[in-house]
């Protein structure tokens, strides 16, 4: 029988304490290490949702934030999903061996039928489709030709938010640059046209 390899991923509460998680680690980004803003997610999602090993479900050894950073992977923000986990209305399965008409076979071996099977396989880039510009993006894989953290400023005010493979925080810093940067050209033609 094949590896029963545990679904890893790591799960967040989407507030803590009534503030979005995402702008928190934001905030506390500014101030703090990487590492320490990830063991602080890490403790408070413990907290609140206890092990989520027992379901299933395991974490993996990089931090929320620092994986997210290095891989692109962005952690689970819980809507309510781990409840049914817990109470068993939405069961966790191991991956997927082969699909068979109207059934799915797991690696463990275990066959359940499903009137419908969906997969979220990520996202994909076809902004060269419609866009003819190939001197900022990529003809290969629609994503900007500079790596981050400098893919947000193309040629002739064109600029690319979200590229970046890197979920909500690397969209939030592209934003920034983005309006630091056009704030310096207003000023910069509001000096020109003073002088």
């Amino acid at each position: 029988m094949e590896n029963q390899q545990p679904v890893v991923v790591h799960i967040l509460p989407q507030e803590i304490l009534g503030i979005s998680t995402f702008g928190l680690s934001i905030w506390l980004l500014k101030w703090f290490p990487m590492r320490l803003v990830d063991n602080f997610l890490l403790l408070v999602s413990r907290l609140m949702f206890g092990d989520t090993a027992q379901f299933g479900i395991n974490r993996p050894e990089r931090g929320p934030l620092e994986l997210k950073s290095m891989t692109g992977k962005t952690p689970v923000l819980d809507i309510g999903t781990l409840a049914k986990i817990k109470t068993g209305h939405i069961k966790v399965c191991r991956a997927i061996k082969q699909l068979k008409h109207q059934a799915v076979e797991f690696i463990d071996g275990k066959v359940e039928n499903f009137d419908a099977v969906i997969f979220a396989t990520g996202y994909k880039s076809n902004v060269t489709s419609w866009l003819k510009e190939t001197s900022m993006f990529s003809e290969k894989n629609g994503l900007p030709r500079k790596p981050f953290p400098n893919g947000w400023k193309g040629e002739c005010g064109l600029y690319a938010v979200g590229f970046t493979q890197r979920g909500l925080l690397g969209a939030s810093l592209d934003a920034r640059r983005i309006a630091e940067d056009i704030e310096h050209s207003w000023k910069a033609e509001a000096t020109h046209f003073m002088a």
